[in-house]
Parts: C-alpha cells; sequence; structure tokens
C-alpha cells in the first residue's frame, strides 16, 4: 500500500534540523532512499559527532517486525544498531514513524536496542497499533506533533534545550488526542528524562 506522507514528513524534519546552525542534516527521499545510501550517509555524518553531540536518525514509512522498508531493499535494525555503535556521541536517538514500530524495543536478536545501551528510541506507535495517516494531511500525526514539539512546543521550562522528557510528554498527548486514542507513540532506552533532544 502506497503511503502519502513519508517524504513530506522527511523533508518538514530535515528542514526543522536546517533551522538550527547548530546542526548538519541530510535528507533522502523516495528512490534516494536505499539502504545503501542510508547507511553510507549515516555512518560518514555519524563519524563527525565528538561525545556532548546529539545525534538523530529519522524515519517515516513502512515498517515490520525486525526493520524498516526502504527503497528497493530492507533496512534490518541489526545495521542500525552497528551503524550507531561506531558513533562517539552520547546522546543517540532514533525516531521513527512506521506501523508496529514498537518492535524496535524488543529485547531479542530483531530489536535495535536494550536496558544497557545508550540510544533512545521514540516509536511513532506500540508494537500492535498502526501510526496513522489520512489522504488530505500534509504529514501523518506523529510527525506533525514531533516537529511542533521540538520547534519549541515541548519546551515547556523556556530554557531553549527540549529534554526527552518534555518531548515524550508533548508528543504523545498530541498524537493521542489527534487519532482518538487509537495510536500511542512510545519512548525507550537507558537515559535520563532531562537528556538533551533539540538545543536552540
Amino acid at each position: 500500500m502506497d503511503l502519502r506522507t513519508p517524504a513530506p514528513d522527511a523533508r518538514i524534519i530535515h528542514r526543522l534540523y536546517k533551522q538550527n546552525s547548530k546542526a548538519e542534516s541530510v535528507l533522502l527521499t523516495n528512490s534516494h532512499a536505499t539502504k545503501t545510501r542510508i547507511l553510507s550517509s549515516a555512518r560518514k555524518l555519524f563519524a563527525k559527532a565528538q561525545p556532548d553531540d546529539i545525534v538523530v536518525f529519522f524515519f517515516s514509512g513502512h515498517g515490520f517486525q525486525g526493520g524498516l522498508a526502504t527503497y528497493g531493499d530492507y533496512l534490518f535494525y541489526t545495521d542500525l544498531r552497528e551503524v550507531f555503535a561506531a558513533c562517539k556521541a552520547r546522546n543517540k536517538m532514533i525516531f521513527v514513524n512506521a506501523c508496529h514500530s514498537g518492535d524496535m524495543r524488543e529485547k531479542n536478536s530483531t530489536g535495535i536496542s536494550d536496558p544497557d545501551s545508550n540510544i533512545m528510541l521514540f516509536l511513532s506507535s506500540r508494537p500492535d497499533e498502526y501510526s496513522w495517516e489520512q489522504s488530505n494531511m500534509r504529514n501523518s500525526w506523529f510527525t506533525a506533533s514531533l516537529a511542533r514539539a521540538l520547534k519549541g512546543g515541548a519546551d515547556f521550562n523556556r530554557d531553549r534545550t527540549i529534554s526527552a522528557r518534555e518531548l515524550f510528554v508533548a508528543v504523545s498527548d498530541m498524537v493521542v488526542e489527534l487519532s482518538d486514542g487509537e495510536q500511542h507513540p512510545v519512548m525507550w532506552g537507558n537515559f535520563k528524562d532531562t537528556m538533551p533532544v533539540m538545543v536552540w
């Protein structure tokens, strides 16, 4: 089934990071979003990261148990785990907008993380839920809420730093309201509530 919002989702998140003078980002959509290009771009960008940097991987599209659907191929969670393991940054996060994306937190060989990992997972839905989009939507509910929160909507204490806790509360509340309780974002990993997600 075709999805309407993955490319617009990627673009809005890319534009958001381009507006932050401290950030560097790479955008891959449609036929450019192959497994090879995604992994190559991630390795090159993540290799520049220093320990205090924030490293983010964002994906919107189809998911399945054990991975994500790229253009003409599949990106397995084990592939992402290897890329992140080589990154020096202490603040690592993965944002995924895909049906059943909550599977990424499983503590087995198919999962991306484990309790000892320093990767924060912010996933658009629980394992048994869909991540919704509609024909009249420019962006999916999760991505629209994520973008709004990262722009400052989640900066509840106005310190120009959005923490993991602030992000989860803001996005979760918005998505649950938009979906009438049918979609619940999931945040998981071994990190502090105060972990910085975006610094303006």
